[in-house]
């Protein structure tokens, strides 16, 4: 059974998410698709009640509602979400001088493509 702690812990990191997400708009090498999604399991599990907003937001809803029910994303999402991942990754890259940095992010960026290409959904 889930404490109470367990429930405020949840709905505190689901909102520390949903501000990362909306800073995610705004700034090129945050994601915000991943933070929404988080925020969204914290508050199914925490709060259904900020789950409820989460998924009735105006900008947020029907992105999170379709890939909740299985439906995926639209493939202009799924297009900006490669180009602007791996926008970041190489220029990411390109600063580090760790070898071992770099091929950790290429295996995130090839595991991510591969999610997103072969099992995540694309709707028209």
């Amino acid at each position: 059974m889930r404490t109470a702690l367990l429930n405020k812990l949840l709905n505190l990191l689901g909102l520390c998410a949903v501000l990362l997400g909306i800073l995610g708009i705004f700034l090129p090498l945050l994601p915000t698709t991943p933070f929404l999604l988080l925020a969204s399991a914290c508050f199914a599990r925490g709060s259904p009640r900020l789950h409820g907003w989460l998924l009735s937001h105006r900008l947020f809803g029907p992105y999170l509602r379709d890939f909740e029910e299985g439906k995926g994303i639209p493939r202009k999402a799924k297009i900006l979400a490669m180009v602007m991942m791996w926008t970041s990754l190489v220029y990411a890259i390109a600063q580090t001088h760790s070898l071992l940095l770099a091929g950790l992010l290429c295996a995130v960026g090839i595991g991510v493509s591969t999610y997103m290409l072969a099992f995540l959904p694309t709707r028209p």
